[in-house]
Formats: C-alpha cells, sequence, structure tokens
C-alpha cells in the first residue's frame, strides 16, 4: 500500500509561479498577461526575466481575454493570470467568442479559486467555475492537487494546441507528489489502491482524501482506491469504469459547486455506461463566506470526515 507524507506545504499558486518561470526560459513563445494582480500570481521572476514578454493589462479582464486572444493569433502562447472569479465569471462572454469558439491558443490561469480562497468571501470564492468552463467546446479544464503537480501542469499546457482553464489556489497545502513528474493532459492518477470504494478527488480535495482513506482503513476496515482526476475536462472515463468495475461504488470530493462539478461529470459517464453507486462531496448549491480556509470546508461538507461518511454511505449502496 502506498503511504503519502509530506514534509512541506506550499501553494499551488507558487507551484504556477514557478512553471511559467521555467517555460519564460524554455520556450520564447510563451507570454504573461496579468490584470492588475502580479503578487498574487506569483509572476515576478517571469516578469523580472522576460520583461518584453509581459503585458499589464490592469484591471481589465475582459480586454486581457482580447489581447491574448490577439497574442495567440500572431504564433505568441498567452498566459492570463488573475483570481479564478474574474477569470471565468467576469470574462465568460470574451472567452466563449474569442478564446474557446475561435479556438484559440490561449492558457487561462485562475488563482484563488473555492472555499480555500478564505477571508476575501462569498464574492470571489468562485464554486461554479469548472462547470462554465467545461461546457465550452474546445475547452481543456485542469484543477492539480498540490505545488508539484501544479507547476508540472503549468509546463505541460504550453504544449497542448488549444484553450486551456488551468485552476488553482491561494492557502499553503501539503506537497506530496513527485517533483520530477511528467503531467499528462487527461490521464487520471491513480494514487492507492483498494478493492472496496473509490474516491476520485480533484484539487485540494485530494490531500483530504488521502487522509480519508487512512481513516478508512484503519477504523471502518474499508479499503478505499484514490483516483486524483486533475483533469476535469477531457474526464478519463476508461479510469473511472475501470476502477468502479473492480470496487462497485465511488465517491467524488471536489472544492466546487454539486452543480457542475466533477461529480456530475462523472455521474454523466455512468448513466451513458454502466451504473454504481456515487456520493458526491461538494458544496450543496451555496455560496461561500469569509473564514479560514479549513474551517469553511468543515462548515460546508468538504472535511475529511465527509468524504469518510459519504465512503460509508456509497458502500451501503452496493
Amino acid at each position: 500500500m502506498t503511504k503519502y507524507t509530506f514534509t512541506e506545504k506550499k501553494d499551488t499558486r507558487s507551484g504556477f509561479g514557478d512553471g511559467l518561470t521555467e517555460l519564460g526560459r524554455t520556450n520564447p513563445n510563451v507570454m504573461a498577461l496579468c490584470a492588475d494582480l502580479v503578487g498574487s500570481l506569483k509572476m515576478a521572476d517571469f516578469i523580472k526575466e522576460n520583461p518584453e514578454r509581459f503585458v499589464q493589462i490592469g484591471i481589465a479582464e475582459a480586454n486581457m481575454i482580447g489581447i491574448a486572444a490577439g497574442l495567440a493569433t500572431a504564433g505568441k502562447i498567452p498566459f492570463t493570470g488573475t483570481f479564478a472569479n474574474f477569470s471565468t465569471g467576469r470574462v465568460y462572454d470574451q472567452i466563449r467568442q474569442s478564446v474557446a469558439y475561435s479556438e484559440k491558443n490561449v492558457k487561462i490561469c485562475a488563482s484563488h479559486a473555492g472555499l480555500t480562497l478564505g477571508e476575501d468571501g462569498a464574492t470571489h470564492q468562485i464554486l461554479e467555475d469548472v462547470g462554465m468552463m467545461k461546457m465550452l467546446p474546445n475547452m481543456t479544464v485542469i484543477n492539480p492537487c498540490d505545488y508539484n503537480q501544479t507547476k508540472a501542469a503549468t509546463i505541460a499546457i504550453a504544449d497542448h494546441e488549444g484553450p486551456v482553464y488551468l485552476r488553482f489556489g491561494r492557502p499553503k497545502w501539503p506537497i506530496f507528489t513527485d517533483p520530477n513528474q511528467k503531467f499528462e493532459i487527461g490521464k487520471a492518477l491513480k494514487l492507492v489502491d483498494g478493492p472496496d470504494v473509490t474516491i476520485f478527488a480533484t484539487g485540494h480535495m485530494v490531500w483530504k482524501a488521502i487522509e480519508a482513506e487512512e481513516i478508512l482503513r484503519e477504523k471502518e476496515g474499508i479499503n478505499a482506491e484514490i483516483i486524483n482526476i486533475h483533469t476535469i475536462k477531457p474526464l478519463d472515463e476508461a479510469a473511472i469504469l475501470a476502477s468502479l468495475e473492480k470496487t462497485g461504488c465511488g465517491v467524488s470530493a471536489e472544492e466546487h459547486q454539486i452543480a457542475g462539478g466533477l461529480g456530475e461529470s462523472i455521474a454523466s459517464t455512468l448513466v451513458r455506461n454502466k451504473l454504481y453507486p456515487l456520493e458526491i462531496v461538494a458544496v450543496n448549491d451555496s455560496f461561500g463566506e469569509s473564514g479560514e480556509p479549513e474551517k469553511l470546508l468543515d462548515k460546508y461538507g468538504l472535511s475529511v470526515q465527509d468524504i469518510v461518511n459519504a465512503a460509508i454511505k456509497s458502500v451501503s449502496r452496493k
């Protein structure tokens, strides 16, 4: 059995910043655009090394998307950076028309996603962004789990031709994946093997799933399989169905609304292929509020114990 531990916590947005800096050294076509949030998006090192490849747009996010689409038309690989709320909700029309519909090679990089944004509150804690982005034809949607995977994903999407939505977060979070990993878009990763129930998790919730697996095994006698769904679109349906064929039931866990998120995508896959019991751990049709990240996860049903309870219920439905 694989045992995951961590010795350091680091924010996933720093993984984006460090990945972007590395790209600046290896890919001359990569450009960065920011809507007045350079510090929050950790873009400073890229700008220092490549001042001629950075555009500060200011608080004009719709304009940023339009400029990025234009740069892509000219053969550049633009990475736009702002908070997830402003990266999607504020500029949905521009993304739909100028990026997705036109299949422009724009990388929409979104920090401060989900409840773990914390103290900034409901207006900034977007919980609908995955749904909005995954519904757009031609859009790839990626939600990595820790600093290392976010850095690897940032580097990988530069080689992917087409629009990408890359989602990451604000808080310091456990680092537990390989620092030298190769990120493969659309390929789910099995972290723990188990016969009783599958936990499909994405983003920050992958670590919560790892913690839940230990409780399930030691206190409930339930051996869970954990699948890291870092790419929500295209979804690795083959991996999902293969795991459920073995375990017979599943749980999904995400820092997003229950409507439009990963759980909904998995449920759709099951309806079109073969049905298995599935419990969804997500925010239940609610906005967030200001608070400490861990306390918010607890209040809105995204705690380790919520995953444990969901797994027990899913097993009981087999």
